[in-house]
């Protein structure tokens, strides 16, 4: 199916076994979506529809050593660089406060050579000083944004500390009120920012989160963030989940590219229909784990367990049926779909991971060596082969297969944040045709 307005083309797949023993209830199934084609122009100017803010991190602590303010100065310059003439964008400063950088008024300007030039002499002048209230740099953002008519908005965010000038729940309250309003992708350099606060902020607001290893990687992870956002054609996609009564939503949770659980983001649209959001679209491929327990039926009857779409703007991109048939045949309700194991796995692997570096920074050893261990055989089996090798940076892997490992007295610190931050990220299993 294909959307107007140089909308992407969706289409989807369902991975399911879809037969369930006598009185069996839970229905599990892998949803691929794949968006394809799409442009990004439209409007009067070729970048109209997406909006960009840079927010930078100019607290104290970026000064220590000095190249990563420096660094971080040039992937701006580069990021703006890399906007589309007609690309509204803008430049924020953050420290215990937020600071306009360019504009210097509230608000977004055009991109052309002239404003470009602007933005990166106002970007040369930032020093660094004070603490980091990250809520405040996001509420600024917040405000910018709302000054665009643009169908996309995208921030992105970078920190090299953790968000000590303000609570935990001063930062949830910013990012309801951003919910919905901006996409933010944010990045941690450094050796004091934190995973969690990184993937609290990517997930309220729909983006991504990642640690670098060096600031010189700063100006490649700022291009690459820019022209993906670029890349998004459709905006505010819905996943919209019909369900029969009597059936009861367990989880929905994206499991590809990253494990995202959406369950509690629902929004009611009936008493049967739920929606859950997914942010704007490019040329990209997603999968999502659905579970939904239904009312049991009798032997050989056949129901409609679920029937899922994407929707953006009230129009239905695609949409699939999951089903559910009730049967006696114990080899076939007995086997486990691949890939509803695989993404179980994978979930299962981000899980063990976090647990495990908190009981490690709670000084609780025989913890995290058992969680570790099991993050280690995990991502040995499913194949996930970069993160068995970040987690050799935080154990010694005696027996990779059983899990066998001892936790490492001396760890780099961004190298524990680094593992916590990419702990969800996932590898894919590919689709077959089952038996």
């Amino acid at each position: 199916m294909v959307a107007e307005n140089g909308r992407a083309r969706f289409e989807a797949e369902v991975d399911q076994n879809e037969f369930l023993p006598a009185g069996g209830r839970t229905v599990d199934a892998i949803l691929t979506v794949t968006a394809t084609g799409g442009t990004t122009t439209g409007g009067t100017t070729a970048g109209g529809r997406i909006a960009q803010i840079i927010i930078v991190d100019v607290s104290g602590s970026m000064a220590a050593p000095a190249t990563k303010l420096a660094e971080a100065k040039k992937a701006t310059a580069t990021a703006v660089d890399t906007m589309p003439d007609g690309t509204p964008f803008a430049v924020i400063a953050g420290n215990g406060t937020a600071a306009m950088v360019y504009p210097r008024e509230r608000g977004t300007v055009v991109a052309d050579a002239r404003t470009r030039a602007e933005a990166r002499a106002a970007v040369h002048q930032l020093w660094a000083n004070g603490g980091t209230a990250i809520g405040r740099w996001l509420d600024l953002a917040n405000a910018v944004f709302a000054g665009t008519r643009a169908e996309i908005k995208h921030a992105i965010l970078l920190t090299d500390g953790e968000n000590q000038h303000e609570s935990r729940e001063q930062l949830e309250r910013v990012l309801a009120a951003c919910d919905g309003k901006f996409i933010c992708d944010a990045r941690g350099v450094g050796h004091g920012w934190v995973a969690e606060e990184l993937r609290l902020i990517s997930s309220a607001l729909l983006g991504t989160a990642d640690g670098l290893e060096s600031p010189s990687e700063l100006a490649a992870s700022f291009t690459a963030m820019t022209r993906a956002a670029q890349g998004k054609s459709t905006a505010d996609v819905a996943l919209r989940l019909w369900t029969p009564a009597n059936s009861v939503v367990r989880s929905v949770k994206q499991v590809f590219p990253r494990v995202e659980d959406l369950t509690g983001r629902r929004t009611e649209v009936s008493a049967r229909i739920g929606e859950y959001p997914t942010g704007a679209w490019g040329a990209e491929s997603r999968d999502y784990h659905i579970t939904v327990d239904v009312e049991p039926d009798a032997v050989g009857e056949e129901i409609l367990a679920g029937r899922v779409s994407l929707v953006a703007g009230g129009q239905v991109l695609t949409e699939r049926l999951i089903l559910a048939k009730w049967t006696d045949d114990t080899a076939r309700s007995t086997r486990i779909n691949r890939r509803v194991a695989h993404y179980t796995g994978q979930a299962e692997l981000a899980t063990a991971i976090q647990e495990g570096l908190r009981a490690r920074d709670a000084g609780d050893e025989e913890t995290a060596t058992a969680k570790l261990g099991r993050a280690v055989r995990l991502a040995t089996e499913s194949g996930h082969t970069d993160t068995a090798k970040l987690l050799a940076r935080v154990v010694d892997v005696e027996d990779a297969r059983t899990g066998t490992v001892r936790l490492k007295r001396r760890a780099a610190d961004e190298n524990v944040e680094i593992i916590n931050v990419r702990s969800t990220k996932t590898v894919r299993v590919q689709r077959q045709r089952e038996d």
